[in-house]
């Protein structure tokens, strides 16, 4: 690739190379001479199918490890007989399945390790973007397959290494100077000692704004199957409408607080070099979607997003809470487990936090009881209002308490955000309110 003028990164999510039509769409979508590189997530139920599997081994059952192994096996057989259509192109997909389930099936013989648990995770990725490769070439379109374990690769404390992610992927783009169209592996990555680990849950997105910044695209799209992000969640409300623009930091509130459809720290590296994100349709791929950007086209409040699984931990001592030192004791506490907040908000002798990882809720509570007593409450949500809370008018604040005036609200968070007002309430009333804020605030 001689430069990056006109380069875009596309990251295709699970559910838009689900089968063998979604991924001719894709192909059809990717056809083109824009330079581009694609990023793949792998095909939609297989890292679900691969932690059952891994699951499977930790316990040493092997023969249900094996039953499942054969059955995802065989759906992979079927796909190539959908997607590839020359008996050249069949048998080579063939041998890829073999290939890469022979590699698996060697797991199930010795003592399984978490890191041997990221490996077998990795496969899904690396099926997924060789079964595009080999459409394309099918097709008569040349494609170049980047190993992503080449560059990817994060440090010592599970950060990306951004030195490293561009030193090498410029190392492996300047080996195909006349070629435009790549494809590459999502979620996958190495860590600082070069064992196969990976980004996390949606961490594809992460990838792909990690290569955009690296290689200084122009724009970076996600496509997954819905038109961008809504203004409420079509799960539970009738009639939301697609933002057509987004600020990152509005982008960044949605995605944390809830809207599945991109992940919150994608948002992260494409805001630091002002590179655009745009959200677009597999679907519907005329559809303009959204676009995030530094600025948005109009100010105001734009969308309501929902995170469920929070709970709650009040922590009340009067004889400590104004005391010098008392809130920065309690936050050590989260700091040790790596328990990150969402929620805040304190009184003269208590304070109330919000977690969503409870991995370590019993350690946490042990050790807040050394200063305090704490009570916890979980199947609570936090329900977010985000915009541009300082060119709204005046009233903003009563316009979503009026809307949540059935609704008991737990904790509120308003202020030390221009982007967002959160609310906690209980689980079992989030779709009422949702609906109750659509209708006062956008209809």
């Amino acid at each position: 690739m001689e430069n990056n003028q006109g380069l875009l990164v596309l990251k295709f999510g699970g559910t838009s190379v689900s089968s063998a039509s979604r991924m001719r769409d894709v192909a059809s979508l990717i056809s083109n001479d824009t330079p581009k590189i694609v990023v793949l997530s792998a095909m939609a139920g297989t890292t679900n199918a691969l932690e059952e599997y891994a699951s499977y081994l930790y316990k040493q059952d092997k023969i249900s490890a094996r039953a499942l192994l054969a059955k995802l096996k065989s759906e992979y057989l079927e796909v190539i007989q959908d997607l590839l259509s020359s008996s050249e192109g069949k048998q080579k997909g063939k041998e890829l399945i073999e290939s890469h389930f022979n590699y698996l099936e060697n797991f199930n013989r010795d003592l399984f390790t978490l890191f041997e648990e990221k490996a077998v995770l990795a496969q899904g990725e690396m099926l997924s973007t060789a079964l595009l490769h080999y459409l394309l070439e099918e097709q008569g379109t040349f494609s170049v397959l980047l190993q992503s374990l080449n560059f990817m690769r994060i440090d010592k404390n599970q950060e990306p290494d951004d030195y490293y992610i561009r030193e090498n992927l410029h190392r492996e783009l300047e080996k195909y100077p006349e070629d435009k169209l790549f494809i590459t592996q999502g979620f996958i990555c190495r860590d600082a000692f070069g064992e196969i680990d990976n980004l996390k849950r949606g961490g594809s997105d992460y990838t792909a704004s990690l290569i955009g910044v690296a290689v200084k695209a122009s724009e970076i799209q996600i496509w997954t199957d819905i038109d961008g992000f809504h203004n409420n969640d079509p799960r539970f409300v009738e009639k939301t409408k697609t933002i057509g623009q987004l600020s990152y930091a509005e982008a960044a509130e949605l995605a944390y607080f809830g809207a599945k459809i991109l992940h919150p720290t994608s948002i992260r590296p494409a805001r630091e070099k002002n590179i655009p994100v745009r959200l677009k349709n597999t679907l519907d791929p005329d559809s303009p979607g959204t676009l995030i950007t530094a600025g948005t086209s109009e100010g105001g409040l734009k969308a309501v997003a929902a995170k469920d699984g929070i709970t709650v931990i009040r922590i009340r001592s009067g004889r400590m809470l104004l005391a010098f030192g008392f809130l920065r004791k309690v936050f050590e506490i989260f700091e040790n487990y790596r328990t990150s907040i969402d929620m805040i908000t304190t009184s003269e002798v208590s304070v109330s936090v919000t977690i969503d990882q409870t991995d370590h809720l019993d350690d946490i509570i042990r050790d807040l009881g050394h200063y305090a007593d704490v009570e916890t409450h979980s199947d609570q949500t936090i329900v977010c209002v985000v915009g541009d809370l300082i060119a709204e008018k005046e009233g903003v604040a009563r316009e979503v308490f009026n809307a949540l005036d059935d609704v008991p609200v737990r904790m509120i968070s308003y202020g030390s955000s221009s982007n967002n007002i959160s609310l906690l309430i209980s689980t079992k009333d989030k779709i009422k309110a949702l609906n109750n804020l659509s209708k006062n605030l956008f209809q």
